[in-house]
């Protein structure tokens, strides 16, 4: 197998679909429908919800970078999470990590609740609490790591290890770490989520979700849960997130090293209360993701003395913009208590500590010196 970066290019090589002209750049086949050659008889190709060249070619280069045995692209992170979780029935459990995106908790809750799935939040990282929640209707272990927006850290390697001594699979968020810095299902997981709209796209311009499958068997089931959902990215956003991921390296290393340098400088700063960075030694996951991961990647969350501190910094940035999302080019910052995580209630956003002195930065790919300024001038 090549190495990440030319796989990022492209993927394992030959694509499955053979484009006549040999584009350099791979084609957008927007069409909606395909030709058959004769009856029972096809290209590969039917119908663009199940089935399409620029989609399918994405989806190879995904499988190639998480080393899963196929991957599918969906018009969405949610949507991907979504499928996911409606493999299973009612009766069955669900334990997940209690510190997670807003809109998976929102969805376990509302969406998992009504279908008679139940769920036990908890914090991942101590197994000893992961292993006493497991019950005999236990089937899902849902993982992120580091979580949004508290950047804590769970072994991926010892937890899913436990998950497969009791007949359960993991799942791994991997949207904060990317591929290029961790893998996964290398550590045991038997299935990887991301937001690809954020690191992989990495330009802030289309929505897009991927659930990467290890084993073949698995990912027929998820196959014919995706083509009947209807979540399929379509051709023109696939061939967006093609691009995307050949510059996912080096966007990566860029946002990476401008992370550590600004997480270290608020650490300095008088307003700044606390600093939530798995790239400082004295984070608790520090070690555990130095042994899982080859980067710490370029979101930071950090604490203010008080919530008008927070909204004036909101209020003051001029190059960051404020926003919701992250992973792209454009440095972003966000208020996770009204913005990601409004759906939580004070109980359980004060035990998380998504409280309102807590802001989310996503470094961007910008001069550090100039988003350091920004910051600087917004803290004054």
């Amino acid at each position: 197998m090549s190495g990440f970066d030319t796989r990022c290019i492209h993927g394992d090589g030959e694509p499955g679909f053979q484009d006549p002209a040999r584009a350099i750049s791979f084609p957008i086949y927007q069409s909606a429908s395909f030709a058959h050659t004769e009856a029972g008889t096809h290209t590969g190709y039917d119908y663009t919800r199940q089935t399409n060249p620029t989609r399918a070619r994405l989806e190879e280069v995904m499988s190639s970078l998480e080393g899963s045995s196929d991957t599918m692209a969906f018009c969405s992170g949610m949507a991907a999470i979504n499928c996911l979780f409606e493999r299973f029935k009612p009766g069955d459990h669900i334990i997940c990590s209690e510190d997670l995106y807003g809109g998976t908790n929102r969805l376990l809750k509302t969406v998992c609740g009504k279908n008679g799935i139940s769920v036990t939040f908890l914090d991942t990282g101590k197994l000893e609490e992961v292993e006493k929640a497991i019950r005999p209707e236990t089937r899902l272990l849902y993982i992120e790591t580091p979580t949004n927006p508290m950047m804590m850290v769970t072994d991926i390697s010892k937890a899913s290890a436990l998950a497969r001594s009791h007949g359960i699979l993991t799942a791994v968020d991997n949207t904060f770490l990317s591929p290029y810095f961790q893998n996964p299902i290398a550590l045991g997981a038997d299935i990887v989520v991301h937001s690809g709209t954020k690191y992989l796209g990495g330009h802030n311009d289309t929505l897009s979700g991927f659930l990467c499958v290890k084993d073949r068997a698995l990912a027929e089931e998820y196959r014919q849960v995706f083509k009947t959902l209807g979540g399929a990215l379509m051709p023109f956003d696939s061939w967006l997130m093609l691009r995307g991921i050949k510059t996912l390296p080096l966007r990566m290393e860029r946002q990476q090293e401008s992370a550590r340098i600004i997480a270290k400088w608020l650490q300095g700063q008088k307003k700044v209360t606390k600093v939530y960075y798995i790239g400082l030694p004295e984070h608790p996951g520090y070690e555990t993701n130095l042994r899982q991961a080859r980067g710490s990647g370029a979101m930071i969350s950090f604490r203010v003395g008080s919530r008008e501190t927070a909204l004036e910094v909101l209020h003051r940035v001029r190059l960051i913009t404020f926003a919701e999302s992250l992973g792209g080019l454009e440095s972003l910052i966000t208020y996770p208590r009204l913005q990601t995580h409004p759906d939580l209630t004070e109980e359980e956003a004060e035990h998380l500590g998504i409280t309102d002195t807590l802001l989310r930065l996503s470094v961007g790919a910008e001069d550090v010196e100039d988003i350091i300024a920004d910051l600087a001038q917004a803290l004054e």
